[in-house]
């Protein structure tokens, strides 16, 4: 399938010109890769379809959203990606939090020279409280157990955000392992591009 028809299918309305940003992201990270660790080497290959693609199917579950806040963002997925695609939406921007120095630094130069809604904090996610522009939605993908970043979005979640956090095969496990602790209202969106993960999304935390 053409890859820009696979990006509007999971992303909605795109530009060809925002389509053109995130194929030249995607040669920019592989250029990067080569100096310093953003992705497993064995996804590689399958950088479009396994990050890009994965990240870009936040968009239609949070159409009117405005500030959002990706956390741990690494070498940029979803955050990269929404960053791109927020091009396309008036008014929005987008906060990354990474504290690893070379993977903030290769956000920091690839989505400046796109153009794109996004300041990089090179922080850890504990000191971004009250630095950060309050959210709307806050994401993390591949990142920590669900109780732990329950635990690290809870300054904005607690504070009316939603989070919208990728899951895998056992995502049901961490929901169970976080009733004890939280109270929260949940819905399951299964992903578009892998049959056994989904995305949490999460809303009206609060500690039990």
């Amino acid at each position: 399938m053409d890859r820009y028809v696979q990006l509007c299918d999971v992303a909605g309305n795109v530009s060809r010109e925002t389509f053109s940003c995130l194929e030249w992201f995607e040669s920019e990270f592989r250029r990067w890769s080569a100096r310093i660790n953003l992705a497993a080497p064995s996804t590689l290959p399958h950088i479009w379809s396994r990050h890009i693609l994965d990240s870009a199917q936040l968009m239609p579950l949070a159409p009117n959203a405005k500030a959002w806040l990706d956390i741990g963002s690494g070498g940029g997925f979803p955050g990269a990606v929404v960053a791109i695609l927020l091009k396309d939406r008036s008014g929005s921007a987008i906060s990354l939090v990474e504290s690893n120095r070379k993977k903030a630094a290769f956000l920091q130069t690839t989505l400046a020279s796109a153009k794109t809604p996004a300041t990089i904090f090179p922080i850890r996610i504990e000191d971004a409280a009250g630095k950060v522009p309050a959210p709307d939605i806050v994401t993390a993908r591949a990142l920590a157990p669900l109780g732990l970043l329950l635990t690290l979005a809870e300054p904005w979640l607690s504070a009316g955000a939603r989070a919208l956090f990728h899951k895998g095969r056992d995502y049901a496990s961490e929901v169970e392992k976080c009733h004890d602790g939280w109270q929260f209202d949940l819905v399951e969106h299964r992903s578009e591009i892998d049959a056994e993960s989904v995305i949490l999304d999460i809303s009206g935390l609060k500690r039990r």
